[in-house]
């Protein structure tokens, strides 16, 4: 942090309250002096997220540092950052100390999970990955995401793990994001360069005139940038999620993150995050094929509140699959609501009527007790009921 950030003082701000965030750590924290990975201020954060679960909160980590880390391995013989294929060495080189130095830092087992944007991008793999993560979650793990970098290759542009962490939000449904940085706020322009930047304690909306004030890259060890946490902050506020910034390097701002209050800029989400996904699924292209429920299904989805279980399914029409966006009809045909499916037609067919604890035995695996998740719904009707429906 300059002298001209000193001479500000940024307002503390409560946060919103959260039960999930995902908190995303960049390569500049974790090898702060240009070097290996060390604790330096990955303690202090490490301390945030144990607090948080104290607390019975669930963090996803997804953090940078792998690069840096294969290269401090290697030190003199380390080969140019430039190169694409050595930057795929050196990440998968230091994928392991990484990994470590967070577990070392963790009294919860720590879990390592490899993505690159096209896992997110294909629906299947989109669900699988979901699926994954809150198994995570539910069994009291840590997981610390990253890219699959050794054998991606848009994967390692300018800032991409800033914007994996807004999609990694969005995948897990996470209430907020959190960007530890290494500067403490945005800028009204980069503080490095203008005596007159003025730090700014919260943004409504992401303007043109917003992203304007990024300025320039970041660190010489990362691949992130201010312009790049404006991109992952604008991807979460589509998805109805807030996002923090802060300074990571600070440990009395990231003891006072644990206890609710920001001193860092706050990225406002226009709607809420069950807003964006329910108008998402409601205005979203033509579903793929139909799913035919039983009257107490349709009581119980009325209110978008409860799953689709095969229970309630009477039939299945389209080609769909696993993933795929479908409409649920009563028995007349009106659309009940829209969802995305857990399993394809031809599954969805053979547990027509079944209780949930058969799909096992009756597919020989199982992607969930729910047809349709209530996450994953959006009901076309006006009141609303709670719970899950099996007949």
């Amino acid at each position: 942090m300059t002298e001209v950030q000193r001479s500000y003082v940024i307002p503390v701000q409560a946060l919103p309250s959260w039960r999930r965030a995902v908190l995303k750590v960049g390569s500049n924290l974790l090898a702060a002096d240009g070097g290996g990975l060390t604790p330096r201020y990955a303690t202090a954060l490490a301390e945030f997220i144990q607090a948080s679960h104290a607390a019975g909160r669930e963090v996803v980590l997804v953090s940078s540092g792998a690069v840096a880390a294969g290269r401090a391995q290697l030190r003199a013989h380390a080969p140019a950052s430039g190169d694409l294929a050595a930057r795929q060495a050196l990440a998968a080189l230091g994928q392991a100390p990484m990994i470590a130095l967070w577990q070392s830092l963790s009294p919860r087992p720590v879990a390592q999970v490899l993505l690159t944007h096209d896992d997110l991008r294909h629906r299947r793999r989109y669900l699988n990955a979901r699926a994954t993560l809150r198994e995570l979650l539910s069994l009291g793990v840590l997981p610390v995401v990253n890219e699959n970098d050794t054998v991606a290759v848009d994967e390692l542009k300018l800032g991409d793990n800033d914007n994996l962490a807004a999609i990694v939000a969005a995948l897990v449904d996470a209430d907020l994001l959190l960007i530890a940085s290494d500067i403490d706020a945005l800028y009204t322009a980069d503080p490095r360069r203008d005596p007159n930047a003025i730090p700014l304690d919260r943004v409504e909306s992401l303007t043109a005139e917003v992203l304007a004030m990024a300025g320039g890259s970041g660190s010489e060890v990362g691949t992130g940038g201010m312009r790049t946490k404006l991109e992952a902050a604008s991807k979460a506020a589509a998805a109805g999620i807030p996002t923090a910034l802060f300074s990571g390097r600070d440990s009395s701002t990231v003891v006072a993150l644990g206890q609710g209050q920001l001193r860092g800029t706050f990225f406002a989400a226009g709607r809420t995050r069950m807003q964006a996904r329910k108008y998402w699924l409601r205005h979203a292209p033509a579903a793929a094929g139909h799913i035919r429920v039983d009257d107490g299904a349709v009581r119980a989805l009325a209110g978008g509140k409860a799953s689709l279980l095969p229970g309630g399914v009477l039939d299945a029409s389209g080609e769909f699959h696993r993933g795929d966006l479908v409409e649920i009809v009563e028995a007349s045909g009106r659309p009940v609501a829209r969802g995305l499916t857990q399993y394809g037609a031809g599954e969805v067919k053979r547990l027509a009527g079944r209780h949930s604890r058969d799909i096992d035995a009756v597919l020989g695996y199982s992607y969930g007790a729910e047809i349709v998740h209530r996450d994953d719904l959006a009901s076309m009707a006006g009141f609303e009921t709670a719970g899950d429906i099996e007949t």
